[in-house]
Formats: C-alpha cells, sequence, structure tokens
C-alpha cells in the first residue's frame, strides 16, 4: 500500500509520459467524448488555418512596406498598409472564433467525460477502492481533468499552429534566400542538443521537487484527518517539524533547478540575439551584392522570429502534450475497471420476496490479503422473518458476512442463496435496494437532516420522513434544533452527536423497509433512555423482517430467534440466548462472562 500511494503521489503531480505509438493510441480513446462536437471541432479546426495563414502573411506585406519606401507612389504605401490592416481585422475575427469554437468542443466533452468518470468510478467493486487513496481518486476528477482542459482549449490548437507556422516559415524562408535558410538552420542542431541536456536535467530536478511537494501535502491531508488524534496527543509540533522538513527539501531542490533554469535562459538569450546577429550580418552582405533586396531581408527577419518564437514555444506544448497524455492514461485505468455490475443486463428482473438466506461451505479472503482467510467453509440458514445474531470475538468474520450479503465482495468458494436463488442471480439494484443497514461507524452527508433521512427512499414524502424519524426516536431532536430538518448536518455528521448520527441512520434504515435488515450494533452510541426507545422502534422494524444483528454487547440480542457465534470464520455454535448461555464451556457463555 505504501508503494501503491508514494507512486500514485507522482500520478497527482501529472508527470510528463513519453509520447509513443502505444501511449497515442490509448490517448485516443479519449476521443470518443469529442465525438459528438466533431462538427464544431472541425470548423474551428479551419479557423485555426485561416488565422495561422493570416499570421504569416504579416511579415511579407511588411516587407513590401518596406521596400515602397524607395517608391514615388504614394498610393503604394497605402494600399500595403490598408492591406495588412485588413490581414489583421480578419485574422481577429478568425482566432475569435477559433477560440471560442475550441472552447464549446472543450468544454462538452470535459462535462461528458467528468460524468462518465464519476459514473464509473461509484460502481466499481469495493475491492477496488481498498486498494485506493480518496485523495488520488477525487485528484483523477479534478486535476487530471482540469489539465484536460488547457490541453483541449489551448495547448492542442497552439501546438498545430505552431507546426503549421515552422513549415509555412522555412518553406517561406527558403524561398527567399536559401543562402540565409541555410545560415539559420545550420545554427538550430547546436541549441536543441544543448537544450536537450539542460532540460533533462531541469526536468529531473523539477520532478524531485514536485515529489517532496506531494509528500508535504500527504502530511497536510493526514494531519487535518486527523485533527482530533493530532490535538489529543499534543503532536502539533511533531507534526509541523515533519511538515517543515519536507517544506525545507523543497526549498534546497528548488533553488538548484532554479539555478539551472537561469543557466538555460542565459544560453538561449545569447543564442537567439546571436542567431538574429548573425543572419542580419549576413542579410546585409547579400543586400549588398544584389542578391536581396531591404524588403526582403525584413521580411526574412521577421519570418525568422516567427519560426524562432515557435520553435521555442513548442517545446513547451510538448511537455503540456507529455503530461496530458500521463492524466489520459490515469483516467483510462480507472474507466478499464471492472465495473461490480457487469453482466447485470443479461439477468432476470428478479426481487427478493421474503429473505431467506443461506451460506453454504463458504470461503473467503479479502482480495488486498489473499494468504489471510477470513471466512473457513462457513454453512447456516436464517429463515424468512427471523432475527439472528451475529457474534463472537474481533476479527471472527461478523462484518465480511454482511458485505458478502451485500455483494461488496464475492466469496472464493462456495455459495450463497436468497429465497432459494443464488445470489448471483440477481442484479446489484434489486439486491441491494432490498437491504438496509445501519453501522456502528455512521457516514452522514453534509447535507441536512432532511436530505440524509430521504437517502433511504429518495422519493419519500415528508410525512413518511418524518414517521420515520419518530420511530428511530430522533424527531424530538430534531424538532429542538432552530432549523428542524433543515439543519446541517456538517461533514461526515459532525454538528450531530454520536447518538443522534445513529438515530438518523436508523430513520433511514426504516424508511427505506426493506426485506433484509443489517444492525451494526445499531444501538451502541445511544444513552439508557434513547437505547430503550429505539431498541423498542427496532423490535417492532424487525418482526417479519429477516434481521442480522452484528453484536458486541451480549444483553441487547437475548430476544433474537437465532445466535451464530463465530470464531476464526467458523461458526463455533448456534442457538438461542437461554440454550447457548447454558451450554458449559462454549465461546457464548464464556463471552457472556466476560461482559458480567
Amino acid at each position: 500500500m505504501a508503494k501503491f500511494g508514494r507512486r500514485n503521489r507522482k500520478n497527482d503531480d501529472s508527470p510528463k509520459k513519453k509520447i509513443t505509438k502505444a501511449s497515442l493510441k490509448k490517448s485516443l480513446a479519449l476521443f470518443k467524448y469529442v465525438k459528438p462536437y466533431s462538427g464544431t471541432f472541425a470548423i474551428g479546426l479551419v479557423f485555426l488555418l485561416l488565422s495561422s495563414l493570416a499570421s504569416m502573411v504579416f511579415p511579407y506585406y511588411t516587407g513590401q512596406l518596406v521596400d515602397a519606401a524607395k517608391s514615388d507612389l504614394v498610393e503604394d504605401i497605402n494600399k500595403i498598409a490598408l492591406t495588412l490592416l485588413g490581414v489583421f481585422f480578419f485574422n481577429a475575427i478568425f482566432s475569435f472564433f477559433r477560440i471560442y469554437l475550441f472552447a464549446i468542443v472543450t468544454q462538452k466533452t470535459l462535462a461528458s467525460l467528468r460524468q462518465a468518470t464519476y459514473h464509473h468510478l461509484v460502481r466499481l467493486k469495493m475491492s477496488f477502492y481498498s486498494e485506493r487513496r480518496v485523495g488520488e481518486l477525487t485528484s483523477r476528477i479534478s486535476s487530471d481533468i482540469s489539465l484536460l482542459q488547457e490541453t483541449l482549449t489551448t495547448t492542442i490548437a497552439e501546438f498545430l499552429r505552431q507546426i503549421l507556422v515552422i513549415i509555412i516559415g522555412i518553406a517561406l524562408l527558403t524561398y527567399i534566400s536559401g543562402k540565409l535558410t541555410l545560415l539559420m538552420l545550420a545554427l538550430v542542431p547546436i541549441v536543441i542538443v544543448i537544450a536537450i541536456i539542460f532540460g533533462k536535467k531541469i526536468k529531473n530536478l523539477s520532478k524531485e521537487a514536485q515529489d517532496k511537494i506531494a509528500d508535504s501535502n500527504v502530511i497536510v491531508e493526514e494531519t487535518l484527518q486527523g485533527i482530533a488524534t493530532v490535538k489529543a496527543f499534543v503532536n502539533e509540533s511533531f507534526e509541523f517539524l515533519r511538515y517543515k522538513k519536507k517544506t525545507d527539501d523543497v526549498i534546497s531542490i528548488s533553488l538548484k533547478a532554479a539555478l539551472w533554469r537561469g543557466a538555460f535562459a542565459s544560453f538561449i538569450i545569447f543564442c537567439l540575439f546571436g542567431s538574429i546577429v548573425a543572419v542580419i550580418w549576413y542579410g546585409v552582405i547579400l543586400v549588398q551584392e544584389g542578391q536581396l533586396s531591404v524588403g526582403d531581408l525584413f521580411t526574412f527577419i521577421l519570418y525568422s522570429v516567427f519560426v524562432g518564437a515557435s520553435l521555442g514555444g513548442i517545446a513547451d506544448l510538448y511537455s503540456q502534450l507529455q503530461k496530458a497524455i500521463g492524466a489520459t492514461e490515469n483516467l483510462l485505468d480507472i474507466l478499464d475497471e471492472e465495473k461490480e455490475s457487469e453482466g447485470d443486463e443479461q439477468k432476470e428482473n428478479t426481487r427478493i420476496e421474503h429473505g431467506q438466506i443461506s451460506f453454504r461451505n463458504i470461503h473467503f479472503a479479502y482480495p488486498s490479503r489473499p494468504d489471510m482467510k477470513v471466512l473457513n467453509d462457513l454453512s447456516f440458514d436464517i429463515n424468512s422473518g427471523q432475527q439472528v445474531a451475529l457474534v463472537g470475538p474481533s476479527g471472527a468474520g461478523k462484518t465480511t458476512i454482511t458485505a458478502m450479503l451485500l455483494k461488496f465482495y464475492n466469496a472464493t468458494k462456495g455459495s450463497i442463496t436468497i429465497d432459494g436463488k443464488d445470489i448471483e442471480s440477481y442484479t446489484l439494484e434489486n439486491l441491494r435496494a432490498s437491504m438496509a443497514i445501519v453501522p456502528q461507524d455512521v457516514m452522514l452527508f453534509g447535507g441536512s437532516i432532511y436530505d440524509n433521512i430521504l437517502y433511504g427512499k429518495p422519493n419519500a414524502s415528508k410525512n413518511e420522513v418524518e414517521d420515520a424519524a419518530s420511530k428511530a426516536n430522533a424527531l424530538e431532536f430534531i424538532q429542538g434544533f432552530p432549523e428542524g430538518f433543515d439543519t446541517i448536518v456538517g461533514e461526515r455528521g459532525v454538528q450531530l452527536s454520536g447518538g443522534q448520527r445513529q438515530r438518523i441512520a436508523i430513520a433511514r434504515a426504516i424508511l427505506k423497509n426493506p426485506k433484509i435488515l443489517i444492525l451494526d450494533e445499531a444501538t451502541s452510541s445511544l444513552d439508557s433512555k434513547s437505547e430503550q426507545l429505539v431498541q423498542e422502534a427496532l423490535d417492532e422494524l424487525m418482526k417479519n423482517r429477516t434481521s442480522l444483528v452484528i453484536a458486541h454487547r451480549l444483553s441487547t440480542i437475548k430476544k433474537a430467534d437465532k445466535i451464530l457465534v463465530l470464531k476464526d470464520g467458523e461458526l463455533a455454535e448456534s442457538g438461542t440466548h437461554d440454550e447457548l448461555i447454558n451450554k458449559d464451556g462454549g465461546l457464548y457463555k464464556d463471552l457472556k462472562n466476560l461482559q458480567g
């Protein structure tokens, strides 16, 4: 996990990927999101071509204007000047439509891509999430897609434009003077070789600096997520020193990179102006020899500047494309992941009617720990409408059973049936729609209390929501808030107490009215009075409904129809409370004696 985390912190900083045939082919898969807007994209490319051609006309007419200085006809000078203004006017129009059309394509494409990524992300297997950090996944939707926005809006258009400028520019330079063009091009390889040497060094240092920044950001993320623990252990200074060390490392690496960038900039400035001087020097000689006019020399110099600027800019644009390809591969890695509902479209639209459950010879180990068995040849039956408790030491497999029932994970071996049908015959939507869970660690969303209860049945009426809250003994404290049901619970429900969060979760489950109810120590966070009232509500809710209760406090499950006692992933014993408490040497009796 640590290795994986480090690797993906680098990904979050959008590293450059080498552009190869394979990477390009893979990246082109994203263009299916552009396809619906291909007409607009094609028109944008036309305007891109027109604006590039209009730009390349400018040096030619400028040279004509310089040569016209020798003419006695003012009309010629005015005509060329007006032509130049016309070129600028049309270039402005072409550029406007190019930018606007590419923006239309980009925004619609990225919206489709974001929606597709999120739609796919929430449908992936639980094993996928057990191996990924939340920060990494949110980065895929935010940072990587934002990088693609810049690429689709600006980088691709500019890259194509600079390529056109270079090709057309060199062709026109050769047409004006082959000798001057050869001199200019002879200087280019030297500059390129030295630039590559500098570029590699700067790239490595920049990457190292980004890695250190990523490490420091991880410290901030972990510290803020666990701020209560940090404060409880009075470790503010410790965390600050960790952060200070990482940020100090960034300074030293960044300054070293700045030294190389400074040297590179100085070299480029010297080469750029040196090249211009060399071209002008040789051009003046050609003018004196009568092989070139002053206007042609001026035109050549302008085209040289255009080509030089494009060569300088294309390196940065290429770098942006490399980053975009890296971001594309990150997104495609997610989109290539198999969804947990794969194949559901071929299944019958079968719903759970009764809630009879049967586990037969179930073996299971989590995908991230395949060598550690959690369930070992486990078999048991739960009749429709039964209240069954799962008890046992920590790590016995209680929560794993409910996770498998919800089909978060599949059995390594064995079968699970519901109402006599293999669990695989149900679609995930139908399976989970018939179940509700109240976990011990309640997760509330950051909206209102009303929205959190409504989550159990999004189309429920206000009366149904209030009735569910009343049955969960939550109505009294909800009405005690000034905003009532509109009270904002805060991130993960931080504005509410543990007991209040628990009752909201119970209300959510009551509203869903499931065939199978899963309670993971659902009354653990309540005071004695609330626990009694909620337990009464749960007893009423569990009548004629199949219920699985994960219990740590054995006093809460005395009325259970059956108690399954687990140990090391196996069924150690089963029976009612009275049967098990009278079993000498039994595990259940030992657990009960430990609790007093």
